[in-house]
């Protein structure tokens, strides 16, 4: 962990879900320093998700500003933040949210279509692709297959590598490790971190499994990020 100004940095946001005449969610100060990985926890229903499309900005809040290395995203125009995003921000989704029938290598390309900046740090995207897969234990032949054709496993570490090439600032994962056994959890988040670490990327995580609490920096619980979570009068 690092000393650095924050890579994430909220401040009195509110968020009102649409429909609803009341505040949904209100965050007072939520922070992440640059090189921190976090595990926010919470259960089901308490707001991760709302949380986390704040932070990549597919929503935004009614008040407040969500901070995403030194840039206001709230302040953004709905493009802006889309372009923002593909910058400054590396996804792994639960469901890792692969092209099935589009190759590996393909699959790990293609946030560079959208975020110059991240290809034009990589000297060789594909060698950059190719690499990835080495240093998170996909054999060299699974860069060619198609990605729909992997195990689990091997999938995510598709989506691990999908998330960090091009070095963005801030990793992003929601519930990566929900579909594997614990010693593939493991696994598969020493090597995230070292890859991490690799490319001065921070990484949040978000889990309903407190398990996995002593492998961050610091574990976020939902109930003392989030002061209120009032539901529609």
């Amino acid at each position: 962990m690092t000393t650095e100004s924050p890579i994430l940095e909220m401040h009195d946001v509110r968020y009102r879900w649409p429909g609803r005449t009341s505040f949904g969610l209100e965050i007072p100060v939520f922070r992440i320093a640059a090189g921190e990985t976090v595990l926010l926890l919470g259960e089901s229903g308490s707001g991760k998700s709302t949380l986390l499309s704040l932070i990549c900005g597919t929503v935004t809040p009614a008040s407040g500003s969500v901070s995403v290395a030194g840039t206001d995203i709230a302040t953004l125009s709905a493009g802006q933040r889309d372009s923002f995003r593909a910058e400054q921000i590396g996804l792994i989704f639960q469901q890792f949210n692969l092209l099935p029938y589009a190759s590996v290598l393909d699959n790990i390309l293609l946030p560079l279509r959208f975020a110059p900046m991240r290809r034009n740090r990589l000297a060789s995207p594909h060698q950059a692709a190719a690499d990835l897969c080495d240093d998170l234990g996909l054999p060299a032949h699974t860069v060619r297959a198609r990605a729909g054709t992997l195990s689990v496993g091997q999938q995510q570490r598709v989506a691990a590598a999908r998330a960090l090439i091009g070095a963005p600032p801030l990793i992003v994962a929601d519930e990566p490790t929900s579909a594997l056994d614990a010693a593939t959890q493991t696994t598969f988040l020493e090597l995230l971190f070292a890859q991490a670490r690799a490319h001065n990327s921070t990484l949040l995580m978000v889990s309903h499994d407190a398990r996995l609490a002593d492998q961050f920096d610091r574990v976020a619980e939902m109930s003392d990020v989030v002061t209120a979570r009032r539901a529609a009068a």
